[in-house]
């Protein structure tokens, strides 16, 4: 592997500054058109983003007096009615295997060679989300999709390359709470969510649909439609921006909060468009109830071990899940 010179400098692009080490290697990531893509997200969208994180603080400050969640009166239409989501691509019609790992190039090269049928490549939870982590991460899919990924071990000198046949690709990005401290726009830190997307939607979208694939997202932390909502905006206009045919995006929606769960129905409605299926997000969906719920004695939890999938509130959310993507086809 090549080791590129550091320099530390800032450079401004359409209102967006980028503060932080820069490398040889992430010049193309970080380019002019790519830095401009990402402002034009901040500026339509961050508003809305901090909107919507101010909303979730009064919900748990709700929940703190007593209210308890409960399936909305003003949706109820939507929960009733008969409709479906698009059909997903022939590459995400069989997920019967999927994994998960961050996003360092090791990785990622023995999970797409690993025989599962997904692989989620993973800017969240399982990635330090350290400004060399993120960007070397771009650099690694970026490499991955055009199958030129490779990655020499420095101590055995073993080598690893993609075999023919390779899982299919999602990206997760960082959730709607979080921020991305080295790219300030108008001096504030803009949405780590539309950081790790962009980025990767900028330089991978024209190349994954010439390979008869897409660019696939799994969406993590939700905690209403009207986030799904900001969501499905975001997609209209990066298609529309990137000459992009509509659609040509595909999700998937982690259910890890207990908010989300009574707003399935209306999250795929939101992403209709867009969604290509829900997942159980487990041990965050217990650490949302207990945030949700921890202040009174009734919810209190047993010890971590005795929480598993067979007990009454996990089992209710899971099977609710399925049904309704059942539902919606």
């Amino acid at each position: 592997m090549r080791h590129d010179s550091v320099s530390t400098h800032t450079r401004t692009d359409e209102a967006l500054r980028i503060n932080a080490e820069r490398s040889d290697s992430s010049q193309d990531i970080l380019s002019k058109d790519a830095l401009q893509f990402l402002a034009l997200l901040e500026q339509n969208f961050g508003s809305r983003r901090k909107l919507l994180l101010q909303k979730r603080a009064l919900r748990r400050q709700e929940m703190n007096r007593g209210l308890r969640p409960d399936f909305l009166e003003a949706t109820s239409q939507i929960r009733e009615s008969d409709w479906h989501v698009a059909p997903p691509p022939a590459d995400l019609v069989d997920r019967r295997v999927e994994i998960t790992g961050p996003v360092d190039r090791k990785m990622i090269i023995n999970a797409l060679n690993s025989g599962a049928n997904v692989f989620m490549a993973d800017f969240e939870d399982s990635n330090a989300p350290t400004w060399s982590n993120c960007i070397n991460g771009q650099i690694n899919l970026r490499d991955a999709v055009r199958k030129t990924i490779d990655y020499r071990n420095p101590k055995t000198g073993k080598e690893y390359r993609l075999g023919k046949d390779t899982a299919t690709l999602c990206v997760r990005p960082r959730g709607w709470h979080l921020n991305e401290g080295h790219a300030l726009a108008s001096g504030s830190p803009m949405s780590a969510s539309l950081f790790d997307f962009g980025l990767f939607l900028f330089h991978n979208a024209h190349e994954l649909t010439s390979r008869g694939t897409g660019p696939y997202f799994y969406l993590p932390k939700l905690e209403s439609h009207l986030e799904a909502r900001l969501w499905r905006d975001v997609f209209r206009f990066s298609e529309g921006h990137l000459g992009l045919k509509s659609g040509t995006i595909r999700v998937t929606v982690l259910i890890e909060t207990l908010l989300a769960a009574f707003e399935m129905d209306e999250i795929l409605y939101e992403l209709k468009d867009y969604i290509t299926g829900l997942n159980c997000g487990r041990w965050d969906y217990i650490f949302s109830y207990i945030k949700c719920l921890g202040s009174d004695a009734k919810y209190t939890l047993p010890d971590r071990s005795l929480v598993s999938m067979d007990q009454h509130f996990l089992q209710s959310y899971s099977r609710l899940l399925i049904e309704t993507c059942h539902r919606r086809g």
